[in-house]
């Protein structure tokens, strides 16, 4: 199932990437055509013209979408979080039906699979609640891109700086504030609980740090900004102050 869900999700990832790539850098207005331009680009735009008249900047405007957009997701970021922390703790559970299915027989590997669901089931963990935020989250980080490069593109538009740095151009200084707050936001979350996830926390900061020298810096002013909110609810649902206290009391707990 889950090697469905990430094939499935690179296919939109490719689809929404390709939909806009052949528009890339050329002015974007209301008159222009296509389902990329007419319902995810142009909104963008339109939503962060709206904010930067209201609140004064460019860099504004593009901070008020980011903590409308994640407010809106933030029910599913929330749900997504919660089902990561429930499947951390049937982490042993799951390790007993390996153990018990252990035969690679198609019939043993069923039954595997069918207690594997319903431990899931009676636990409350959804597996595809930690591919929607992701699924829903591209499209506008894409649009998010293209936005900005069109505006740049576009004369009626004068993106400005967010501080010293001009948002139309690559930010090395605000993309390496992107990556470490990116290593704050698994820090904070369920990755460190999880062997396996871990490596994201070395993987995932260096990633969004290269994307951000490369790209524009508004766009890693909405990773800098999303991943505040990020933080914010992981520490709201994890705690993992309490998780630290936790952990050497067990220890000192095996050793006596």
């Amino acid at each position: 199932m889950k090697k469905q869900l990430w094939v499935i999700l690179s296919l939109v990832s490719v689809a929404l990437l390709l939909s806009g790539c052949t528009e890339f850098n050329e002015p974007i207005s209301k008159d222009s055509q296509g389902f990329w331009n007419e319902f995810i680009v142009w909104p963008l735009v339109s939503a962060i013209k709206y904010f930067a008249d209201l609140l004064g900047t460019y860099a504004w405007g593009i901070i008020a979408v980011t903590i409308i957009i994640r407010l809106a997701i933030l029910p599913l970021m929330i749900k997504q979080t919660k089902s990561s922390k429930k499947m951390q703790e049937i982490q042993p559970k799951l390790k007993e039906l390996q153990k018990k299915y252990a035969s690679k027989d198609a019939q043993t590997q069923k039954q595997y699979q069918q207690e594997m669901m319903k431990l899931m089931s009676e636990s409350g963990v959804n597996p595809v609640a930690g591919c929607l935020p992701v699924i829903i989250q591209m499209p506008i980080l894409y649009g998010f891109y293209h936005a900005i490069s069109r505006m740049n593109a576009t004369a009626a538009f004068d993106l400005g700086n967010f501080f010293i740095f001009p948002l139309a151009d690559p930010a090395p200084a605000l993309a390496i504030i992107a990556g470490i707050m990116q290593f704050f936001v698994l820090r904070t979350g369920p990755a460190m609980d999880n062997p396996q996830m871990k490596i994201m926390i070395y993987i995932m900061p260096f990633m969004i740090i290269g994307f951000g020298m490369a790209l524009p810096a508004a766009l890693s002013l909405y990773w800098v900004i999303g991943n505040i909110i990020s933080i914010l609810q992981n520490l709201y649902i994890y705690k993992p102050w309490q998780n630290n206290k936790t952990q050497p009391a067990q220890n000192g707990g095996a050793k006596k």
